[in-house]
C-alpha cells in the first residue's frame, strides 16, 4: 500500500461513522501513520442469536484495521456475558445467561459475522480466561482504581435510581471486568459503540495507571432502525444479516428518507467517494425512492450477492413501484410523513371517512396491511411504513411518505 493510499485509508478509517476519538484526531492519525503495528480489539457479549445491520457497523470497522495490517482480535465476553452490561438500558437488568446459551449464541454470532470480518485474519479470544481465574483480593485491587461515583453520576444510572430500577453490584463491576480485558491483552486501541464509551475509557485508564501507557478508543455511531430508533430487536425495526435478499431489500425501502445517508455511511461498505455524491444527490430535488432502491441494492448485494440483490428489486418494483398486485392497479397516496398512525392514514386514504369510522374497521379486523407478501391485520397502534400497502375491503393503496 501507497503512503497516499494509507493516507487515504486512515482517513476514512477515522471519520467514516466515527462520532469520538480518544484522545484526539491528531494522536490517531500519528499512531496509525507510523510503522507500529497496534493490537486492536472488539468485544461482544452474546447475548442473542442474530446480527443486524447496526451490530455490522463495528465489524466493519474491525476489518479496516485487518487491510491497514493491524493485529484484530475479536474477543468473546463468555465470562462478561454471564453478568451483562446494562449501562444503555433504562429498563431493569438483564438475564443472567448459562454457559450453554453463551456458546450457542456466539456459534451462531460469528456465522453471521464472517460474511463482515475476516476470523481467518483475526485472533478469537474469550475473557473467560483471564477474568475466571482472578483471586478476590485482584478484584479489590482493580476496584481501587475507579471510583463508584463516576459509574453512578452517569445520566442513565442516575435516571435508574431516580425511578426506582434496580442496579445489581455486579453490574457495576461490569466496566471493570471490561477495562480488564484491554489491560491484560495489552490494546493499543479498543473499537466500539457509542454506548460503550464509559466502559472503553476504563479499559484506557487502567493501561494508564498499571502500564504508563497511552491507549486509543475509537467510536461508531448508532445505525437507526428502520422507524428510526435505535434498531432493536424489541421494536421489531432492525435489518438482520440472516434476513433473506427481499426482506433486506424491502425492509430498506421502507426507510425514511432522512435516513438514507446514514445508511449509507454506516450501513454499506460502497466507497466514500460514492457516499460523497449520494450526499450532493440529497441536496437536489432528486426523488428518493430512486436513492433508496441504490441503497437496498447495495446492501443486498453485500450480503446475498449481486444476482440476487437484483432479483429481490425487480420483485419490489413489481409489486410496489408498478403497483401490481395479482393484476389489481393500486392506487398511490401521498401523506406528510410525520403522520404515522393508522388512523390518521386510513382517513386521509379516504378508505375511512372519519376516526371513528377508522376505529371501527380497525375493531372488526378489516384493516390489514402487507408484510412480506402476505396481508396481516392492523391494530389501532399500528405505524405504516413508506411504501407499504393497506387493504380494507375492495379498497387497496400503496402509502408513500413525502418530506
Amino acid at each position: 500500500m501507497s503512503l497516499i493510499d494509507k493516507a487515504n485509508a486512515v482517513k476514512e478509517l477515522l471519520t467514516r461513522g466515527v462520532v469520538n476519538l480518544i484522545p484526539g484526531l491528531t494522536e490517531f492519525e500519528s499512531v496509525l501513520m507510523s510503522s507500529k503495528k497496534l493490537n486492536v480489539y472488539l468485544g461482544i457479549d452474546p447475548t442473542a442469536t442474530r446480527i443486524h445491520l447496526g451490530h455490522a457497523v463495528n465489524l466493519r470497522k474491525l476489518q479496516a484495521f485487518i487491510e491497514l495490517g493491524h493485529r484484530v482480535i475479536f474477543l468473546v465476553g463468555d465470562f462478561t456475558a454471564r453478568v451483562g452490561d446494562n449501562s444503555d438500558k433504562e429498563s431493569g437488568e438483564r438475564p443472567i445467561l448459562t454457559k450453554e446459551e453463551i456458546e450457542n449464541n456466539f456459534h451462531t454470532y460469528k456465522q453471521q459475522a464472517e460474511k463482515i470480518l475476516d476470523f481467518s485474519r483475526a485472533e478469537l479470544r474469550y475473557n473467560s480466561e483471564w477474568l475466571a481465574p482472578l483471586t478476590f483480593a485482584e478484584v479489590l485491587k482493580l476496584c481501587q482504581q475507579f471510583s463508584l461515583n463516576d459509574y453512578l453520576s452517569r445520566e442513565i444510572m442516575k435516571k435508574k435510581l431516580e425511578t426506582g430500577v434496580s442496579i445489581r453490584l455486579d453490574e457495576v463491576l461490569y466496566p471493570i471486568m471490561q477495562g480488564y480485558d484491554s489491560y491484560f491483552m495489552d490494546t493499543d486501541i479498543q473499537v466500539g459503540g457509542a454506548d460503550q464509551t464509559f466502559n472503553m475509557q476504563a479499559g484506557r485508564a487502567l493501561q494508564k495507571r498499571l502500564r504508563s501507557k497511552e491507549s486509543f478508543v475509537l467510536v461508531n455511531d448508532y445505525l437507526l432502525g428502520t422507524d428510526s430508533r435505535k434498531m432493536s430487536k424489541s421494536w421489531d425495526n432492525a435489518i438482520w444479516l440472516t434476513d433473506s435478499s427481499e426482506e433486506m431489500f424491502g425492509k430498506t425501502m421502507s426507510l425514511k428518507d432522512e435516513l438514507i445517508e446514514s445508511y449509507f455511511v454506516l450501513g454499506t461498505n460502497v466507497p466514500w467517494q460514492r457516499v460523497v455524491e449520494v450526499k450532493k444527490r440529497l441536496k437536489t430535488n432528486e426523488n428518493p425512492i430512486i436513492l433508496k432502491k441504490e441503497l437496498a441494492l447495495a446492501i443486498v448485494s453485500e450480503f446475498h450477492g449481486e444476482k440476487a440483490a437484483k432479483t429481490a428489486q425487480a420483485r419490489f418494483e413489481k409489486q410496489y413501484q408498478e403497483r401490481s398486485l395479482t393484476g389489481i392497479e393500486i392506487p398511490l397516496v401521498e401523506i406528510d410523513s410525520s403522520l404515522r398512525n393508522i388512523i390518521d392514514i386510513l382517513v386521509l386514504a379516504k378508505i375511512a371517512e372519519s376516526k371513528a369510522a377508522a376505529r371501527s374497521l380497525i375493531k372488526d379486523g378489516a384493516v390489514q396491511k402487507m408484510v412480506q407478501d402476505k396481508f396481516v391485520k392492523c391494530d389501532r397502534l399500528s405505524e405504516v411504513s413508506d411504501n407499504e400497502v393497506l387493504k380494507s375491503g375492495r379498497s387497496l393503496v400503496l402509502i408513500h411518505f413525502k418530506e
